[in-house]
Formats: structure tokens, sequence, C-alpha cells
């Protein structure tokens, strides 16, 4: 499995000059990010709110199915600082989606996120520069797996990611950036009690953090100026993140990889796709349900490191600023 990952990756890297690479936000932020500190002096902010709104209503429906009601939000800013040699970069993405299927099931999560990264470079030569990052991840409210809502499966803060990197940053033009950090300390925090106990997220049973020292990259892409007439009012954004820990097990690369395609109708409506793809080896995961759907024994006592997969698609409200 992780050499279909592997495979994956070296795929979209190598084809990273013509496929854009990018992060995941909305409409909105591909306007942000095409912004560089390259052609900025002083600050440059800015960001972006959008809502996402999916309902299904039924009465006598003889095909049969359920009510249900989705909403799924964004809301993303940005400060940029550009002088000199220097350039300063920071980010605050949140999401938050919730679903409601019939009048007696309760709401249930579809996506949460708190996502903030700064990053600071000097300019070494050429296109590169001498960089340190700064990323912190966590989610807002307690997770379940549906439909059981009495035991948690994550919290606040459980768990939650800190990245300290520096390396350097390459930033051929005002698309495209790989930063490159030998020198990469990760760290996992689950303060949550009993999630600590019983050892999730790869903390040690009864322990609340776990900290790496390993190799990162990050690479992004994210146009939304395309020249091509049928591809002007859209933005295509992609953003992958792979570390490596150097004392345990190496060759098990965590993966991340984000992508987001955006459409704009008009000033305030767009519709928006993105998927995230996370395989960390030291997250261990029960299989739902084999290809006959059925769990079996061995998958329930024995979870194993899993490719994580999420896609949503919507269209709705958003808004510039």
């Amino acid at each position: 499995m992780q050499k279909r990952i592997l495979i994956l990756i070296a795929l979209l890297l190598i084809g990273g000059t013509t496929i854009p690479l990018c992060s995941q936000v909305t409409d909105a932020e591909k306007k942000l990010r095409a912004v560089t500190s390259d052609t900025i002096t002083g600050w440059k902010k800015g960001g972006v709110l959008a809502v996402n709104l999916a309902q299904t209503s039924l009465k006598n429906w003889s095909a049969g199915g359920q009510n249900s009601i989705a909403v799924n939000g964004i809301f993303s800013i940005f400060a940029n600082y550009k002088m000199g040699k220097s350039a300063w970069d920071n980010s605050l993405d949140l999401g938050y989606g919730l679903l409601k299927q019939g009048k007696e099931s309760d709401l249930m999560k579809t996506d949460d996120k708190i996502d903030f990264l700064s990053k600071y470079g000097r300019e070494a030569f050429g296109h590169f520069y001498y960089s340190a990052l700064l990323n912190f991840k966590t989610q807002m409210t307690p997770g379940y797996k549906y439909p059981d809502m009495t035991n948690k499966i994550s919290d606040l803060f459980a768990p939650a990611y800190l990245l300290i990197a520096a390396g350097l940053d390459y930033k051929p033009n005002a698309y495209f950036s790989a930063f490159i950090a030998p020198l990469t300390g990760k760290f996992t925090f689950v303060t949550d009690d009993k999630l600590s106990a019983a050892g999730a997220f790869g903390v040690k049973p009864g322990e609340k953090s776990r900290s790496e020292l390993g190799g990162y990259l990050r690479a992004i892409f994210s146009k939304n100026d395309f020249s091509e007439e049928l591809l002007k009012n859209i933005s295509f954004t992609t953003k992958i993140d792979l570390f490596s820990n150097y004392r345990e097990n190496p060759q098990n690369i965590d993966v991340s990889w984000e992508t987001l395609i955006a459409m704009k109708v008009n000033k305030y409506i767009s519709v928006n796709f993105n998927t995230h793809l996370i395989y960390d080896d030291n997250i261990k995961i029960a299989v739902d349900r084999n290809d006959d759907g059925i769990i079996s024994e061995m998958e329930k006592s024995h979870p194993g490191s899993r490719i994580q997969f999420k896609e949503i698609f919507g269209a709705g409200f958003s808004y510039n600023f």
C-alpha cells in the first residue's frame, strides 16, 4: 500500500509543471495564494468566507430515501510581509461541516479543522530562500464513529500536531513553492485522558505527547489566472506534505495531500470540489467493511495503518475580503 502511495506522489511531483499543486481553501483563496511575497512590498492581507449548503426533502416518495441537510463552511485569512530579501507568510484556515439525516438522527460532523502556518524566509541565491516553518493543526469539537456518540475518537487537542522545520524554500515563480527541510521536529499531542490511555494517534498508552525527528517536504502549486478561455473561471490548487521519521521506520513516510478545484459562477456563488488523502503509519484504524461488506473479527481486534480519504463537493456562498 505504501508503494502505491509513493508512486502516486512521484507522478504528481513529476507532473508538477503542468498539474497545479495547491493548498485547500476556496475559490477566494486562489486569489490570495496567487499574490506572492515576490511581487508585494510591505504587508499584504486578505481572507475568504465560504458556506456550502445541501438539502433533500422527501414526502410520499415511492423510491424511498431520507430527508437530509448538510452545511460546510470555510474561513481563511492570510497576512504576508515582504521587505528587501525577507519574506514572512502567515495563514489560518478553519473548516467545519455538519450533516443531519432523517428526523431522529443526531447532527453528525463531516469536517473539522484548525490549520495555522507561519513561514519566514530570507533570500539565499537564485530562486532559493533560507526558511523556517511552523505549522499547527487540530480540531474544534469531539469526533465520533457514528452512530456511536458515546465514545469519543478525537477532540480538541486530541490530536494536535506541531511541526517545526528549517531548510530551503524553492520559489521559481508566483505559483509554485517547494520547501525542503532536512531538520524537522514533529510533535503529536493527545490531551484527552481516555484517548491518551488508549494510546491513540501513536502516543504511548498513558502519555499525552510524542516527538519525532525527521525530514520534511512541502510542495504547493496554486493558479487561478489561466489564460485559456475554458479555464478562466477555474482555480486549481494542490498541496502535499511528506514527513519521514529518522529514528523509527524512516521508509514509512507520512503523507498529507489536499486538492481543490473551484469554479466561480458569479461574484458570490462558487462551486468547489476538494479532496484530502492522509497516510500516517502511527495512526491505527479498524476497517469499516471488507469487499463483502463484512467486518472480520481480526480487523476489529487488529487495527492497522490505512489510507484515509475525504472528498467534499459543494456549491454555495463565498466572499473575499
